[in-house]
């Protein structure tokens, strides 16, 4: 047993040396390292692709489940109230809720620990401002929205 033992552990982390050797990737045109820069940008098309995911039905109903799920998580620790809520989030759960209700919106959020949460960026018509306050009053915690969006001029 004494001789087997260190043969066992030397095939072991030989074994264990050769499987560490190549890095996975996802895809066959992934760089093999993250200290790579990539050699060209995305195509339009693979760019309109990614936007076309991002406002999709899914990751809206995503978004919608991820605000549900950090509202039961509140409800569960902080006994359902809206106070002593972190910024952070604040600010989350509002980026949520208005990129699932305004997917083609260039909002940026941020909140303070008075609950006051100030939203600003672009939307693309003033149906989509107006809903800015309501929606972020929507979210527990939230006392005051200040909305310094604007209607962008560009149609996309």
């Amino acid at each position: 047993m004494k001789k087997l033992a260190p043969v066992l552990i030397t095939c072991l982390l030989v074994f264990g040396a050769v499987g560490c050797q190549n890095a996975a990737k996802t895809t066959a045109d992934a760089p093999t390292s993250t200290n790579t820069t990539p050699n060209e940008a995305p195509s339009p098309e693979a760019t309109q692709a990614a936007l076309n995911d991002a406002q999709s039905v899914t990751r809206r109903r995503q978004l919608n489940a991820d605000i549900r799920a950090n509202e039961q998580r509140n409800n569960q620790f902080n006994s359902g109230s809206g106070v002593n809520r972190s910024e952070n989030a604040l600010a989350s759960e509002v980026r949520s809720k208005l990129e699932a209700n305004i997917p083609k919106g260039n909002l940026t959020v941020e909140a303070k620990d008075d609950g006051t949460v100030t939203v600003a960026g672009t939307v693309t018509n003033k149906q989509e401002l107006a809903k800015i306050e309501r929606l972020a009053k929507e979210i527990k915690g939230v006392k005051n929205v200040v909305v310094k969006a604007i209607v962008s001029d560009k149609q996309s």
